[in-house]
């Protein structure tokens, strides 16, 4: 997909300061250049707390749901919650880094998440721990915005697809770890003693965070106006380029949140009846989602933006379709397909959004967060409804409904390009 102008006016303010006046090939950071490795590490690090804590009691929700005897539909709000928490505050969090700063934001976002981290195990009951889960998740809403925006800022152009790609690759190694943390620890001590844990590294991420992350050298401080922030999120729905892809990161999270959120319980029941310690190793598969994300700029390099989701697509549907197989073979072959896609769409469509947007980068990508997480929240939801209607057979039919819904955006997508360059021709 093309860069496109947002068409903002000179009076949003956010963004349009936080351009340096002078030529940010000179200045700004490049693979192999000074704070370059400082920055990618702390992102990384930011990153793995980041997903550690908001799927932290996913690969849990069995042991969850037994305690407190409750259904999973109602065990998967502990997710659901989290990542709906962070959908409805990623904008606004985004409107207070640019009045306060990106390292600022990212650093109070991450110390207060880890603390109530550190309460989620003392949770009485299934209300209290979603409400914990709830406040965590806007917690952390001040994180994937300002990360992006701060890269976009910070780092030259080239690089930037590389290094947000690292930063997605710290949410695959989070998300991983923490779920085979979890496993291992809960299957000995119980899921309390799991999350606390949890809670514990993303401390130490949280204070290596502040320690490594270099100083902002291009931001400028923007306005808390609510006038001016309107303008600037109107600015951006209004392009049709955007709205894509804001649909595309919804989408394929609907699908990888569904997945997860049930995978657990398919594999604890018959035929496989696996211990929870080996289910928590099940998402080890994660570690594929490292290496696609962090290789999304090569990927687009060789076949073009639509051409990687397209890509993406494919290897997700035919991971769903895999895992319909009642061979646990075929079922780890299916995740790691579907983990791969995702992770290499969502990294694609999250840089596109960085590039695409000239002006207000904190909202466009805080709009790409938010519609992402919802996807989140809306795909664990609906996974838990669909598994419990229907079996994993449901889930992965919601799976699949959604990944047409991103080739059709894709091929939207295609045919505007195509009009685009028919029309520059004509003219």
């Amino acid at each position: 997909m093309p860069a496109a102008s947002t068409g903002a006016s000179t009076t949003v303010a956010a963004s349009s300061r936080s351009v340096p006046a002078t030529p940010v090939s000179d200045s700004r950071m490049t693979p192999g250049g000074p704070g370059y490795r400082r920055m990618s590490l702390a992102l990384f690090l930011a990153g793995v707390a980041t997903f550690a804590l908001l799927y932290s009691t996913q690969a849990l929700l069995p042991l969850i749901s037994g305690e407190f005897g409750v259904a999973a539909s109602d065990a998967s709000w502990t997710v659901s919650a989290a990542t709906g928490g962070l959908a409805l505050f990623v904008l606004p969090m985004s409107a207070l880094s640019e009045r306060f700063g990106r390292r600022t934001l990212m650093t109070a976002s991450l110390a207060v998440a880890a603390t109530v981290g550190l309460l989620v195990p003392f949770a009485p009951s299934i209300g209290t721990l979603i409400a914990l889960r709830a406040v965590q998740g806007a917690a952390l809403a001040g994180l994937p915005a300002s990360a992006t925006a701060y890269l976009a800022e910070e780092v030259r152009p080239k690089a930037l697809i590389t290094a947000i790609g690292l930063f997605v690759a710290g949410n695959s190694v989070g998300g991983m770890s923490g779920r085979v943390i979890t496993g291992w620890v809960a299957q000995e001590w119980g899921w309390r003693a799991a999350v606390a844990v949890i809670g514990v590294v993303a401390v130490g991420c949280a204070v290596a965070f502040r320690l490594l992350l270099p100083a902002p050298r291009h931001f400028r401080k923007g306005s808390l106006r609510p006038r001016v922030l309107a303008r600037t999120v109107r600015t951006h729905l209004a392009n049709p380029l955007l709205r894509r892809l804001y649909a595309i990161g919804a989408l394929f999270m609907t699908v990888f949140g569904g997945v997860y959120t049930v995978i657990g319980y398919r594999l604890t029941e018959a035929p496989f009846s696996l211990p929870q310690g080996i289910v928590g190793s099940i998402f080890l598969v994660y570690l594929v989602g490292t290496v696609s994300a962090s290789t999304a700029g090569r990927l687009v390099a060789r076949l073009g933006r639509r051409g990687a989701l397209y890509l993406a697509g494919g290897t997700t549907t035919g991971g769903l379709l895999l895992s319909l197989s009642d061979s646990l073979g075929l079922v780890l072959l299916g995740l790691v397909l579907i983990t791969a896609g995702f992770f290499a769409g969502h990294a694609v469509a999250s840089s596109a959004v960085s590039h695409t947007a000239k002006e207000g980068r904190a909202q466009a990508s805080a709009l790409y967060q938010s519609a992402y997480y919802l996807g989140s929240s809306i795909g664990s939801a609906l996974g838990a409804l669909a598994f419990h209607a229907a079996g994993w057979s449901g889930t992965v039919a919601m799976g699949l409904l959604a990944v047409l819904g991103v080739v059709g955006i894709t091929v939207l997508g295609s045919r505007a390009a195509a009009r685009s360059v028919r029309v520059t021709a004509a003219a």
